[in-house]
């Protein structure tokens, strides 16, 4: 039997850094983003579905999704933020189903990373949820950092989310992502010695 985990956490906490401490223990990952990239490829059901909610101008002429475009319609507006999670949910919680059913016959754990775990109702889907944890004021402080926003454009994002203390409260297991690589690397390793992924 294969043991799933759902990594999650919140924009610019590290869930990336830790999926890849997992993924270099040679563990399979389902990637959440990609499978959202995915269904909305050209000529997938899932972007003719998009079509038919938001207008055929967030297609562009070569026949993708005008991610902008969409973006734009989407991501100051919440309403229209959540029509787009309906639209696209089936099609993405199918491929992602799929994809660890797949990997569940290759791998004695895998890894599934989605950041929307809990808005998105996935928790069901897991045997436990990590979560990578840092702090409101790192959170800020990194996200600025790294995508060049002002304060009031990275409290937007960190606000369109379920908050890091929520998921914390509901986590199985907590990766503090606050100080370096190598403490975050040795949380890893500890959970996977202790459920014997590696000896």
């Amino acid at each position: 039997m294969s043991f799933v985990l759902g990594i999650t956490g919140g924009i610019a906490s590290g869930k990336s850094t830790v999926v890849t401490l997992f993924k270099e223990q040679g563990f399979p990952v389902v990637d959440g983003d990609i499978v959202a990239r995915k269904v909305v490829e050209p000529d997938t059901e899932g972007l003719h579905a998009l079509k038919k909610v938001f207008g055929s101008e967030i297609i562009k002429e070569n026949g993708t999704l005008d991610r902008k475009r969409l973006g734009t319609i989407v991501f100051q507006d919440e309403e229209q933020r959540n029509l787009l999670n309906r639209t696209l949910d089936s099609f993405i919680r199918k491929e992602i189903t799929k994809q660890t059913e797949v990997a569940k016959r290759v791998s004695p754990l895998v890894i599934v990373d989605i950041p929307l775990l809990y808005e998105g109702k996935y928790e069901a889907m897991m045997d436990q949820v990590a979560v990578v944890y840092v702090t409101p004021e790192i959170q800020l402080q990194r996200l600025m950092m790294r995508n060049d926003f002002s304060e009031k454009e990275a409290l937007e994002r960190i606000n369109s989310q379920l908050s890091l203390e929520e998921k914390r409260k509901r986590a199985d297991v907590i990766i503090d992502n606050c100080s370096s690589k190598e403490t975050t690397q040795r949380q890893v390793l500890d959970w996977l010695k202790k459920n014997k992924f590696v000896s």
